[in-house]
């Protein structure tokens, strides 16, 4: 069960920082297009890749599978919505 609320809570860290992150970008370029949702999902399938190389079990740090899964599947999850990309 603590997993669980380990990744709600980096699901909630995720989409917090995907609502700022797309309205600062919105703001800087504009919104005739969604560049604020293209860069928060770009980016973030990069985070979510390095995470994942640097976590993997021959990887450079050792993290348990509660952290690996709340940084990868909460924070990351949560961060890049792909969804929200169509309904723009």
């Amino acid at each position: 069960m603590q997993t669980y609320l380990w990744i709600a809570a980096g699901s909630a860290a995720g989409g917090v920082s995907r609502f700022w992150l797309s309205g600062v970008v919105a703001r800087l370029i504009g919104e005739t297009f969604p560049w604020g949702t293209l860069v928060v999902n770009v980016t973030g399938s990069f985070v979510i890749g390095f995470i994942a190389a640097l976590t993997a079990p021959d990887g450079r740090f050792f993290v348990g599978s509660t952290t690996r899964l709340a940084l990868m599947a909460g924070f990351c999850g949560g961060y890049t919505t792909f969804s929200s990309f169509s309904i723009q």
